[in-house]
């Protein structure tokens, strides 16, 4: 793939992204439902995505990366986006969201579409990242290409049985009010993120040459970085650590104390734990 069509293509899905995350706001406003625009932002990066994956530009036929590369997107987008349509379905609003806007007060509209403007610029390098995987010219698949989907595949894996513990953890009345401590949530206070960070790796794992005959491949890594920062130090972590102290106090504060912030390790020993 020439240099000047990865930019072509670049271009399209920044314009593709910035017009679905309109509709995102568009939807937000008519609901009031701030939880519905991580559902559309998943479904969206998806068909980008996979459109992207499949799109003839490096040669007249779909190859067998191209199908491997779309399949594992929208994998990723079908999982992801049902569990957060579900759980938009039983909320009235996202918490993080609904901070912004109650903080935004009278200019709330207007700030929460140049919001969504901005998380469609900090998806483009998650979108190129899956285009270049998709088109690396390497005539078959490779050991990289494997390990990528395996890994993917684990990323998946895992973050649905974090969204599933933790939705069994406050289904159970006897948890009202306390905060989820068990399975992989023992590990990490946000396992959900940390998977999710893991399932982007994939594509610079499938787009990297290591032989460099497809220099532009190195560019995906851009993708993993992006969600890394965005997740850890943005729009997840931080906002939902305050909606969690709001919300469950000195309880968090002892969780956060003995728990990983993100990547799971072994709890630390520390006094509190009963009060979970």
């Amino acid at each position: 793939m020439a240099f000047s069509t990865f930019l072509v293509a670049a271009l399209l899905q920044a314009v593709t992204l910035s017009a679905i995350m309109a509709g995102a706001w568009n939807i937000q406003q008519r609901t009031r439902n701030s939880g519905w625009v991580d559902t559309v932002w998943t479904f969206g990066l998806g068909l980008v995505g996979s459109v992207s994956a499949l799109a003839p530009l490096a040669s007249s036929h779909t190859g067998r990366r191209q199908l491997l590369v779309a399949g594992l997107i929208l994998a990723w987008s079908l999982r992801l986006g049902l569990h957060i349509g579900i759980r938009t379905t039983g909320i009235s609003d996202d918490p993080r969201y609904a901070q912004l806007i109650r903080e935004w007060g009278s200019d709330a509209r207007r700030q929460m579409f140049w919001l969504l403007q901005k998380q469609a610029l900090v998806t483009i390098p998650l979108a190129v990242s899956v285009l270049l995987a998709a088109h690396n010219p390497s005539p078959e698949l490779r050991l990289q290409d494997w390990l990528g989907v395996v890994g993917l595949t684990l990323a998946i894996a895992g973050g649905t049985m974090a969204d599933s513990q933790l939705r069994r953890f406050r289904v159970d009345p006897a948890n009202r009010g306390k905060v989820c401590d068990t399975g992989l949530w023992r590990w990490s206070r946000h396992p959900n993120y940390f998977f999710e960070c893991l399932a982007w790796l994939a594509y610079p794992v499938i787009a990297i040459d290591l032989a460099g005959r497809y220099p532009l491949g190195w560019i995906a890594l851009a993708g993993p970085l992006c969600i890394y920062w965005l997740l850890r130090y943005v729009s997840g972590v931080p906002p939902l650590e305050e909606h969690m102290l709001r919300s469950r106090g000195n309880a968090y504060r002892a969780y956060q104390a003995r728990t990983s912030v993100f990547f799971p390790f072994p709890p630390r020993q520390c006094e509190g734990r009963s009060q979970i």
